[in-house]
């Protein structure tokens, strides 16, 4: 019986799998064609690049365990980076001004990410709000990062990749996806290596990290740079593919809050709770709005929207570190294991294909 025992165990198609499978076919083939451009434009691009945003705070602050506040810096730090290579080097290939741009985003998070060997905690977040007013002040002192605009505002130009115009709400929809799919992948293969055990060894205790061999500072750096590398990438396409125009306010305090609020949300040290975060950040405000608009009529400005979305997302993160601290993924994850039958081991389904015999 043990060859079937293998044979099953090798061909288990679990629904995790027909999942991904579905998601995709969704994403590329159904939504492109059928979307809407305000669908495309307004939510699910802005999603794309939020979600990528908080799946590099992920990184630092649920899998590494560094508290971070300037992540909208490192959204302008990309967003600028790519801009400026853009304009500057014209013959650039735009996907190596976007790898690029992550990487000045990555080379900046290191700087500001030395501090995390002596500081830890509350102190690690307060100093981190250092890169939030740096960059914003750089950007609007120094003319030269917006081509010397006095508001500081840039105009993002079209995305070209090999000759071909990425113009279009479904074009921009699509590379925006593409983008964000292969550096989850990348982030997923690193995490699972000896790189990701060491951000987890150092989050539970540093100490222990250490006597066991954990290198703390390389570890934390490597952290920082690729979170800052990957919220560099999602700042350009925040900027180049949704925004298409850009000022340094936008990437203010209340951005990095946002982030901050995805992960804790959908769920530290989860990648799927990073999406889930962010589609729940960007589709409630949009929820709220429809919904009080109905109700309430005029009553329901956008000062009333703004307030209301405020007091309702603290409510949820004060209820969810109460009722279920590992976020919405957790209870996604709850109802999913009471509905889906978990996949029968080998050696029952051996077992039973021995007694139908």
């Amino acid at each position: 019986m043990s060859a079937p025992a293998l044979a099953i165990k090798g061909n288990a198609v679990t629904p995790g799998h027909i999942g991904v499978v579905v998601l995709l076919v969704v994403a590329y083939g159904v939504i492109p064609l059928t979307g809407s451009d305000y669908l495309l434009d307004a939510i699910l691009t802005p999603f794309l690049a939020l979600a990528l945003a908080a799946v590099g705070l992920n990184v630092l602050t649920g899998y590494a365990g560094q508290v971070s506040l300037g992540s909208a810096a490192f959204l302008a730090v990309g967003a600028y980076a790519a801009y400026n290579l853009n304009l500057r080097i014209p013959e650039l290939p735009f996907l190596v001004s976007l790898l690029l741009a992550g990487l000045v985003a990555a080379a900046v998070g290191l700087i500001f990410g030395l501090p995390s060997l002596r500081l830890h905690g509350f102190y690690l977040a307060v100093s981190t709000l250092a890169a939030q007013f740096f960059v914003q002040w750089a950007l609007t002192k120094f003319g030269w990062f917006s081509n010397d605009n006095p508001s500081g505002v840039i105009d993002a130009p079209t995305l070209t990749i090999g000759g071909f115009a990425v113009s279009g709400a479904a074009r921009r929809y699509v590379f925006s996806l593409t983008t964000v799919l292969i550096a989850t992948f990348l982030t997923v293969r690193l995490l699972a290596a000896q790189s990701g055990r060491n951000f987890i060894a150092v989050r539970d205790h540093e100490i222990a990290a250490k006597v066991i061999g954990v290198p703390l500072l390389r570890t934390k750096l490597l952290a920082f740079g690729v979170s800052s590398f990957l919220i560099g990438i999602a700042g350009v396409l925040w900027a180049f593919a949704y925004l298409r125009t850009v000022e340094p306010a936008g990437f203010n305090l209340d951005r990095s809050f946002q982030i901050l609020f995805m992960i804790i949300i959908g769920g530290l040290a989860s990648i799927r709770g990073s999406f889930l975060g962010a589609a729940f950040i960007v589709v409630f405000p949009l929820l709220l709005s429809r919904v009080g608009a109905a109700l309430l009529g005029d009553v329901f400005d956008s000062g009333v929207l703004e307030m209301s979305q405020r007091i309702v997302i603290g409510s949820l993160i004060i209820g969810l570190l109460i009722a279920e601290p590992r976020g919405l993924i957790a209870l996604l994850d709850r109802i999913s294991a009471r509905t889906i039958p978990k996949p029968k081991r080998p050696e029952q389904a051996a077992s039973q294909l021995q007694n139908h015999r």
